[in-house]
């Protein structure tokens, strides 16, 4: 005979209401009391029915993550599995099943989100980037339907719960490391010129640049795709110019790894003739030759987070403000001082 509430709320001295809380994980429930009532459910082999309870409760307990348009960043940045393992670990906690949505075109993602929300497929949504002047984010707020953006929103910041890391202040912090080693011909890498991140990594760079008196050189910043190849074309232009940098400030470390491999098939050593920081702190970053200098953006919080805060908007119906996840500098082998001889080197 099978195992119901009642049976575990007679073994665990609770009322069944209690249990379904415990269930649902209440924040109203003590947790010497759920841990009980666990204990209990455990004893007995009681499985709860999410499936049923979704039903009764017109809800589906899925949240719909929804990737940008370019799905070959996805496929293979290894930014978005990291991202991914913290948002499901969140979800998993609160008993949530994740949905992925993308598209190869931001009309096909737009239409993707249109049918999960129409069709009653999510509770709520999780932009899993932020973007300047984005439609999908103008028709969830039409809609008021839940959602929270992994990165500063463009608009509306006040309004809007998202996750994110300070980026002005950690391209400010990487840049500022170039200069007290000496560079002044310091160039920026960074990707889609639409995306809020990329934005204010970039302001970052330039106020660094400012206040150490260096005036930013248009020809030194060049946006790509987050992506080995976006890096291998990224240093090509680079070094064509007639001065090029000295070092470089890179978006991401798959790009600043595409950068490394086409300094050396141009002779270019890194770091004695070019020093690098790169961005995510990825495990590859520590495994690549040199191993890169990078700034540690816990990719895995901003998942884990950007779950913790939907869920609290669908269960309590708070709107959780902005959350800043912190940074850290993870120095290694890619960066040293400017020598003056090599100040006037040119490639």
């Amino acid at each position: 005979m099978a195992v119901t509430i009642k049976d575990v709320a007679q073994l665990a001295n609770v009322a069944p209401s209690t249990v379904s809380r415990v269930i649902a994980n209440n924040p109203r429930i003590s947790e010497k009391t759920k841990v009980r009532v666990r204990k209990a459910m455990e004893k007995l082999g009681y499985h709860p029915n999410f499936i049923a309870r979704s039903l009764a409760n017109q809800s589906t307990r899925i949240i719909g993550l929804v990737l940008p348009s370019s799905s070959n960043v996805f496929y293979q940045n290894p930014f978005f599995p990291a991202i991914l393992q913290g948002l499901s670990e969140g979800a998993q906690e609160e008993h949530y099943s994740l949905l992925l949505s993308t598209g190869k075109t931001e009309e096909e993602v737009y239409e993707g989100v249109v049918n999960m929300v129409q069709g009653g497929m999510v509770d709520g949504i999780i932009l899993m980037y932020s973007r300047m002047n984005d439609h999908i984010l103008t028709y969830l707020q039409a809609r008021d339907f839940p959602f929270v953006i992994i990165g500063k929103p463009y608009d509306f910041i006040e309004e809007i719960t998202y996750v994110d890391n300070d980026n002005v202040l950690a391209a400010e912090q990487a840049t500022d490391y170039l200069i007290q080693l000496g560079h002044e011909r310091i160039g920026f890498i960074g990707g889609d010129v639409t995306f809020v991140m990329t934005l204010d990594r970039l302001l970052g760079y330039e106020r660094a640049l400012k206040r150490a008196g260096i005036v930013p050189r248009r020809e030194y910043t060049i946006h790509e795709d987050f992506l080995h190849e976006g890096g291998l074309a990224a240093a090509k232009r680079l070094l064509s110019i007639d001065e090029p940098p000295t070092a470089l400030v890179v978006s991401d470390d798959l790009m600043a790894l595409g950068v490394v491999h086409s300094l050396r098939a141009m002779g270019v050593r890194t770091p004695e003739e070019m020093s690098i920081v790169s961005f995510n702190n990825v495990l590859f970053s520590e495994l690549s030759l040199p191993a890169l200098t990078s700034v540690d953006i816990n990719i895995f919080d901003l998942g884990y987070q950007a779950a913790k805060s939907i869920i609290q908007k669908l269960q309590n119906g708070d709107t959780p403000a902005g959350s800043i996840i912190p940074h850290h500098f993870v120095e290694r082998h890619s960066c040293r001082p400017i020598k003056q001889e090599s100040m006037a080197m040119t490639y």
